[in-house]
């Protein structure tokens, strides 16, 4: 169950990052609003995963999922650039967060 938790909250982290966007530095009220559930949601899950994952575990796959999520969210929303290399590092990262799942021993 951990695990489901720090995936929503990964998840969330990628919501409340390109909320940021969204906010236009928090002068628009309804994606602010909408960004800060986001947050608190998160770093709750994200905390109640902690309970029973190891916190560096739990914290390298939270912000690794909400990396690579931006990312690609960038990529499709705000047509961010799409590089070769860029590419190779996203994947190194999801290859990571397979790898900190994979020897976590949870």
């Amino acid at each position: 169950m951990a695990w489901v938790l720090l995936i929503i909250a990964g998840l969330l982290e990628v919501g409340w990052a390109i909320g940021l966007k969204y906010t236009e530095g928090f002068t628009k009220l309804v994606p602010t609003v909408l960004t800060i559930f986001a947050i608190i949601a998160s770093m709750g899950l994200l905390g109640k995963a902690a309970q029973t994952l190891p916190i560096g575990t739990a914290y390298g796959v939270w912000v690794g999922i909400g990396a690579v999520g931006a990312a690609i969210l960038g990529i499709v929303l705000f047509k961010e650039p799409v590089t070769p290399l860029r590419l190779v590092f996203m994947v190194m990262m999801i290859v990571s967060i397979i790898g900190m799942k994979a020897t976590s021993g949870h």
